[in-house]
């Protein structure tokens, strides 16, 4: 729209949303005033402001919070004179309000008053109202604190945060609610730049130890995602002394949502510490948790292996982790070994085809040959979830041998497995020339043998399977 047709058609809409007797039309006009502040003559802005502070003292709280909701942007086009004049007044009346769903939004409004103003402005105009929003009486309102305290502190000043903001920020992580100190947990190593190493060792680490105890799960896990990015604040010597004894407390904790957080960060560790002494006290911890009698703790750990690989690299893999994500495959519970087979395929799309076929291929085809036919099924089954991400020269020379001497297993469930799973590999490798003849040569006579086999589900996965392979060779 022309600076015009907003004078002559949105000012006077506002207006009268402004003025409505209904509530609804009053909550709705707060939202337009940010949008065309900027774009109106001196004397119109004047009445702008006017006009929202009255919204701001409104009888109705629905609209005092929908004010205070849409202030930030309105305060980010005002002049600073009019920031320390109207906007100072209109935010002070919101967030002394009764209301605590109104003053829970004036969080952000303090933001962009104080990223408006200078650090000396802010300490004069603005530290009261700051006390008060990180004592408030509503965890509701300690709860926005907490999670845009970053925010807050980068806009306050240096000397202010040194004086102020590290007192109010302990009093959050230590705050009597457990979302409180999950949201001012979230802000942890961001925070902590803007501190002294001696701050953070003196000050916040404390904090991050008691949190690491928190009864509630919630805050564990807020914490074991952030505390990792510490360790580069306080470089080598104070990360081993201090952080990681928590690491590893946090990496034995009951609830799997804190494991995986502190795992999926371990990069930032690495870079600090190095791999080495990373080897010596992670490494008991993950094989603890890998062999936990709790089938599901098990299971959580192995799904976090290919995080680890990425993180820890191929040769710290081979030597530590590669024999523990095979033996997975001999868990006695069948969701692990159904893991553990999903964990290779994506150790395969991490580390690559010609890794996959000197570590994992042997060891898989070699479990062909077990007595116990719950392996020799594993094996059937880890063949059909690995195959698509290896090319056809492993499967044609490594694999498919031991998968078509399965085929005659004397237990039927593994049959009609193989069934299933050259299904698979004549769907994955069906597209180019050698895999159709290797459908036509290898796949295709098995499938014809198992259609006439005793037992009725291994006829009718073969018969599936053998549509499957002949529409591929026929659509070619």
């Amino acid at each position: 729209m022309s600076s015009q047709d907003i004078e002559q058609y949105y000012i006077p809409l506002v207006q009268r949303l402004s003025k409505g007797d209904w509530f609804t039309s009053r909550t709705s006009a707060c939202a337009l005033y940010a949008a065309v502040y900027d774009r109106v003559s001196t004397q119109i802005q004047d009445d702008l402001r006017r006009g929202y502070a009255q919204l701001g003292g409104d009888d109705t709280p629905m609209v005092r919070r929908a004010a205070a909701k849409s202030l930030a942007p309105l305060i980010k086009k005002f002049s600073k004179p009019h920031v320390l004049s109207d906007g100072l007044n209109i935010y002070r009346k919101l967030q002394s309000d009764d209301q605590d769903s109104v003053r829970l939004l004036t969080v952000e409004d303090l933001i962009a008053i104080v990223q408006a103003l200078t650090p000396a402005e802010t300490q004069d105009q603005l530290l009261k109202q700051i006390r008060q929003t990180v004592g408030d009486k509503s965890w509701r309102v300690r709860y926005m604190v907490g999670q845009h305290f970053n925010e807050l502190a980068e806009a306050v000043g240096q000397d202010l945060v040194r004086e102020e903001l590290v007192g109010y920020y302990v009093q959050l992580l230590k705050d009597s609610e457990a979302e409180v100190r999950s949201a001012a947990a979230t802000q942890t190593p961001g925070f902590s730049k803007l501190l002294e190493k001696e701050i953070i060792l003196a000050r916040i680490v404390p904090c991050v130890r008691d949190l690491c105890q928190d009864q509630s799960q919630h805050v564990r896990a807020a914490l074991a995602n952030q505390i990792s990015g510490l360790a580069p604040l306080l470089g080598r010597d104070a990360t081993i002394e201090h952080l990681l004894p928590l690491f590893l407390h946090l990496l034995k904790d009951d609830f799997p949502e804190v494991r995986l957080n502190i795992i999926s960060k371990l990069e930032q560790v690495n870079t600090v510490i190095g791999i080495e002494l990373l080897n010596e006290s992670l490494l008991p911890a993950i094989i603890e948790l890998a062999e936990d009698r709790s089938w599901r703790v098990r299971q959580a750990i192995i799904e976090y292996i290919p995080l680890l690989a990425t993180q820890l690299g191929q040769e710290f893999f081979d030597d530590q982790l590669g024999n523990l994500c095979m033996s997975w495959l001999g868990d006695n519970v069948y969701s692990i070994r159904e893991a553990a087979t999903v964990n290779l395929k994506k150790l395969t799309e991490v580390f690559g085809v010609e890794w996959a076929k000197i570590q994992i291929v042997p060891k898989v085809v070699g479990m062909g040959q077990h007595p116990n036919y719950l392996l020799r099924m594993t094996t059937v089954q880890a063949i059909s979830t690995i195959a698509p991400v290896l090319n056809i020269d492993i499967v044609s020379g490594d694999i498919l041998g031991t998968l078509l001497q399965l085929a005659q297993d004397p237990i039927p469930n593994i049959r009609f497995n193989v069934a299933k799973s050259l299904e698979v590999l004549a769907s994955t490798f069906g597209d180019g020339q050698e895999g159709r003849q290797l459908i036509r040569q290898r796949i295709s006579p098995v499938l014809e043998g198992q259609k006439n086999d005793t037992d009725a589900d291994v006829r009718y996965f073969a018969s599936k399977a053998l549509q499957k392979a002949q529409a591929v060779i026929g659509g070619m």
